[in-house]
């Protein structure tokens, strides 16, 4: 799994919103082939501007842009999947140390001096397998679900933004599609921007 699934994505939405805007606005200036000379630095967002500049039809420039997505939101699963087996299964393996502790409690109860190291045992690994599962995996496997949703939302607006530059959507109306797919508050703040 690679560590950049634990950083913030460097793309906000709003950034991404513009990006799109100002791409549509060279693309009804200059056409598609305009798009070539435009600096994009997101990746997907350079793959769907290849894609339209390379003079490919728009349901094709769709479909390898949602294969992409979904094979992203794959592979995010299959990392948060580990984190949440984790979580579910270290406060069960807390719980198989606590029995062996108590065995050899119950094993050493002729010797008073061996009953605290065993009933040690048996408390230490229950509180183990909860630390690991509250503190680490679930948290983690959190981050990362909540990781997945923001680069599916911004590889949605990308998705958006290219088949509006293709369709030649006027640069408003596609700010105002884009607009639709945040929360009121970055709405609000990036009309203001706008403005």
């Amino acid at each position: 799994m690679p560590k950049t699934n634990f950083r913030k994505n460097s793309d906000s939405p709003e950034d991404l919103v513009e990006q799109g805007v100002q791409l549509a606005e060279v693309a009804r200036k200059e056409g598609l082939l305009g798009l070539e000379s435009q600096e994009v630095t997101n990746p997907f967002l350079n793959k769907g501007v290849q894609l339209c500049v390379d003079g490919h039809e728009p349901e094709f420039v769709r479909a390898m842009l949602i294969t992409d997505i979904n094979r992203t939101i794959e592979r995010h699963e299959k990392g948060q999947a580990i984190f949440k087996a984790l979580g579910d299964v270290a406060p069960a393996m807390g719980m198989i140390g606590t029995l062996i502790g108590l065995v050899q409690m119950l094993a050493n109860m002729d010797d008073p001096k061996k009953i605290g190291p065993a009933m040690a045992v048996a408390l230490l690994t229950t509180l183990y397998g909860a630390i690991i599962a509250t503190a680490f995996a679930l948290p983690i496997a959190d981050k990362l679900a909540h990781r997945s949703d923001e680069e599916k939302l911004n590889k949605t607006l990308i998705l958006e933004a290219i088949q509006g530059i293709q369709e030649g959507m006027n640069p408003r109306v596609m700010r105002d599609l884009l607009m639709t797919y945040l929360p009121g508050s970055a709405r609000t703040s990036a009309d203001d921007e706008a403005a």
